[in-house]
């Protein structure tokens, strides 16, 4: 008799096989009587199946949702997070912050039981972690480079009168009734034709430059009511408070292909002539405040020379000079009568004119022309004033009160630089509302060198403006004028120079860093001190001395010497106290290796 549980079991267990034989049997039963049996015959042979055997632990882990963790990849994820952490702190300028996430980025690898000291994955991003921050180390440095102005803007007078000079726009018959019954209604402080001129600016700006005169109405909502006041104060018509939206749509950094600068865009003469300072660290022509004051000025003389505001506006454009000899020529002293002709005037101080009124007319009643701008109000951003007695770094302020530096740069247009004026002993600085008391409590803790702490270069026999600027890789003018110097001045020997580029040390130095065997060494340098000595000429570092430390440790730390620091700073023996400030220079000290 076969025996076909035997025969099952191989491929369906023995349970499985007892419920096969059970389905066979019934269906044996329910067929007719089998015939008489045959001569026997043996039983094919069945071949056993193979089982594949479970799958290994791990997999049911993470089927079950608990995967193998990998304590290296812990590490490196920890890493990176903290790294990301400081860049997001330089981005705004907080040099102080991003040094500490930058460190504890390599921290957690350095210290951990299982960590780069022993781990070969972890040993190879600590590696590329150095790399990266050096990396950012360079661009902060290029960013906070002393010697680089801030970015400016295009003017958009330039804009204006490029467009102005295509063929004029035919004005709608519903452009001339609107500006007919918007001048029937509203009242106007300088006199406004209903010609041809001004309706083809007003169509303009509700066509082609519609966007563009919204977006700067709306920029100059935070500044027009301080305009209207001192226009106001000094008698002057307030529809001139419109005059930056031609000049510059309300942009302080604004700058015009002739260098014209700030929101009523000055010329540098015309704005030292009307009280703006000027120089190689502040720009008083970006300061819409004390601008504005330095244009009622101008304007009042300009309209005291012409007795004509449509010929003031001419001459603020194109210079009284020559609006004075167009007057001569042409024998006319009537803006208009004076442009009938091409032949007197510029075409651009002909078209400035009516693209001044024309902007004064849409801006007066914005939805007459289809625009939508938000009411006029006084700047919400709150500020107040903090008087400094010496060169504060913008970056330090910033990291002061816990705002980005363009915060700081915004609320000081003026400053062209990262730091305010080394010499200037009574600067007024803007900052956010509730952060003076904070500013004023930090810099009476705080010494001059970690306010700006600028390089310094003593001058040598045979050197001259133009060779120091060459080894800066600066022009000649840049160097003198941050010392307040003349171009062609002749300097002495041992004359200090102020170099306006602040040494960024983002990695703390690590003697025993484990990357590798040199690092290992006496001798290993810290990468990033390394590489801020060799970086730039006469970079000087401020060493702030830990407990514990010694000055062979700060010179093995800097890869210089111990006399060499001795003299640097004047030491007379080998005692240091934590706290104390050394000062290293990195030319020195690249010239001992």
């Amino acid at each position: 008799m076969v025996d076909y549980a035997a025969m099952l079991r191989p491929r369906f267990g023995a349970a499985g096989a007892i419920c096969a034989l059970a389905l066979i049997t019934a269906s044996c039963s329910s067929k007719k009587p089998i015939a008489p049996a045959k001569p026997a015959v043996a039983a094919p042979t069945v071949a056993p199946v193979v089982v594949p055997p479970p799958q290994p632990a791990p997999y049911k882990i993470e089927q079950q949702g608990f995967p193998i963790k990998d304590p290296a990849l812990d590490l490196i994820a920890q890493s990176n997070q903290l790294f990301e952490a400081g860049q997001r702190q330089l981005e705004q300028g907080h040099l102080q912050a991003a040094r500490d996430q930058f460190n504890r980025a390599l921290d957690v690898l350095f210290e951990s039981p299982g960590g780069a000291r022993t781990n070969p994955q972890i040993r190879e991003h600590f590696d590329r972690m150095v790399e990266r921050i050096s990396a950012a180390e360079l661009t902060s440095l290029a960013q906070g480079d002393g010697f680089a102005e801030g970015r400016a803007e295009p003017a958009s007078i330039d804009e204006l009168l490029a467009i102005s000079t295509f063929a004029e726009e035919q004005p709608t018959q519903a452009t001339t009734d609107a500006v007919t019954e918007d001048l029937e209604v509203t009242a106007h402080d300088i006199d406004i034709p209903l010609n041809a001129k001004v309706l083809s600016f007003v169509e303009m700006f509700s066509g082609r430059a519609k966007n563009y005169l919204e977006d700067g109405l709306n920029r100059g909502r935070h500044y027009l009511p301080m305009i209207q006041e001192v226009f106001r104060a000094e008698g002057l018509p307030l529809d001139l408070a419109y005059v930056p939206l031609i000049e510059s749509a309300f942009k302080p950094s604004a700058v015009s292909r002739a260098k014209a600068k700030g929101i009523w865009q000055f010329m540098r003469g015309t704005a030292i002539e009307n009280g703006l300072k000027h120089d190689w660290y502040i720009d008083e022509r970006a300061d819409p405040e004390k601008a504005t004051r330095a244009a009622a000025k101008y304007l009042k003389t300009l309209y005291g020379m012409f007795g004509d505001w449509h010929l003031a506006l001419a001459s603020y454009n194109g210079g009284p000079g020559r609006v004075q000899k167009a007057m001569r020529q042409s024998g006319k002293d009537d803006f208009w009568s004076l442009t009938a002709r091409g032949r007197y005037l510029p075409r651009e101080t002909r078209d400035y004119v009516p693209l001044i009124l024309a902007a004064v007319v849409v801006a007066k009643n914005p939805g007459q022309y289809g625009m939508t701008v938000q009411s006029l109000e006084e700047d919400e951003r709150g500020i107040e004033r903090v008087t400094l007695t010496t060169a504060v770094d913008l970056r330090v302020l910033a990291e002061w009160i816990g705002t980005p530096v363009q915060t700081i740069q915004e609320l000081n247009p003026e400053l062209r630089r990262w730091t305010t004026p080394v010499r200037a002993t009574d600067y007024e600085l803007k900052v956010p509302a509730g952060t003076a008391d904070v500013v004023r409590a930090r810099l009476l803790e705080s010494e001059p060198a970690e306010l700006a702490p600028l390089n310094r270069h003593m001058v040598k026999k045979g050197e001259t403006l133009l060779s120091i600027a060459r080894q800066l890789k600066v022009t000649r003018s840049d160097l003198a004028e941050a010392n307040y110097l003349s171009s062609k001045a002749t300097l002495k020997v041992g004359q200090q120079l102020i170099i306006p580029r602040a040494p960024t040390l983002l990695l703390a130095a690590r003697p025993d860093t484990p990357s590798s065997e040199s690092r290992d060494s006496e001798a290993a340098p810290a990468p990033a001190a390394v590489a801020a000595a060799t970086r730039t000429a006469d970079s000087t570092v401020i060493h702030r001395v830990k407990s514990g430390e010694t000055l062979f440790s700060i010179a093995r730390l800097y890869r210089t010497t111990v006399g060499s620091l001795k003299e640097w700073n004047r030491l007379r023996s080998n005692s240091i106290r934590a706290g104390q400030r050394l000062t290293i220079h990195a030319t020195r000290t690249v010239a001992t290796n």
